[in-house]
């Protein structure tokens, strides 16, 4: 008889919880959302605005305290989003306060082709249309129109991940054959680097030559310089 008594007990008490649980969750599901949270991931300044991105969160209503939670479908919000050009990932969520809150990932321009209109290439070797926010300060892309960029991307994320190589190129170049021209910010002789391959090598080339020519105060004598020859750099003087 103790042991059926404990028993109905244990029922009882696991019916309870249920009860509450369910009692606490369709509460909770018809109430309101409080505010949103947008959160950006990647380092600097933002490509797109938080108003637009919060727009984009609430779509139709006029507030996000107008929505009650049951009614949010997080993968119809996420998808929303990731319809935008500017960004690359969202994760979207609702926290126990009411909260709607979206952590965005933009996409990385790292150079732009200059086009009618111009637009960027990222780092996945994408187009990416121009911010009306924020221009970001990447090498020009100029020659022969293309419409595939990847090999052209690697020589972009070096550029990029190299700050002496970031500061100083401000323009790149395609030639006919498929070779690449570098145009720099403070000097006017051109770099001749040739196609997109062995780039870690040609970079080290140029920066020695660089350093060395430098310090001889004789940068300026020269017109063209060419990485395409292994280990050797090729320098023409004016």
């Amino acid at each position: 008889m103790k042991r059926s008594w404990e028993y109905i007990k244990f029922v009882l008490l696991f019916g309870l919880v249920v009860f509450l649980f369910s009692f606490t969750k369709q509460r909770n599901s018809s109430r309101n959302l409080t505010k949103t949270n947008i959160e950006f991931l990647d380092e600097g300044i933002p490509f797109i605005t938080r108003n637009t991105v919060n727009k984009l969160l609430i779509q139709n209503y006029d507030s996000v305290t107008s929505i009650r939670k049951e009614k949010v479908v997080l993968k119809e919000v996420e998808s929303r989003l990731l319809e935008n050009e500017m960004i690359r990932n969202a994760d979207v969520f609702i926290s126990l306060n009411g909260t709607l809150g979206a952590k965005i990932t933009q996409r990385k321009p790292l150079g732009r082709v200059a086009a009618s209109p111009d637009y960027y290439i990222d780092d996945e070797g994408k187009k990416m249309p121009l911010s009306s926010v924020y221009t970001a300060r990447v090498p020009l892309i100029t020659g022969v129109a293309k419409s595939n960029f990847n090999e052209l991307t690697p020589l972009l994320i070096a550029i990029n991940q190299d700050p002496f190589m970031k500061s100083s190129i401000v323009g790149l170049e395609l030639q006919q054959n498929g070779e690449i021209v570098l145009r720099l910010r403070k000097h006017d002789f051109k770099v001749l680097f040739g196609k997109p391959k062995a780039i870690a090598n040609k970079f080290q080339n140029f920066k020695a030559f660089y350093k060395k020519t430098k310090q001889d105060n004789k940068l300026s004598s020269y017109k063209l310089v060419n990485l395409q020859f292994g280990d050797q750099v090729v320098a023409t003087k004016i």
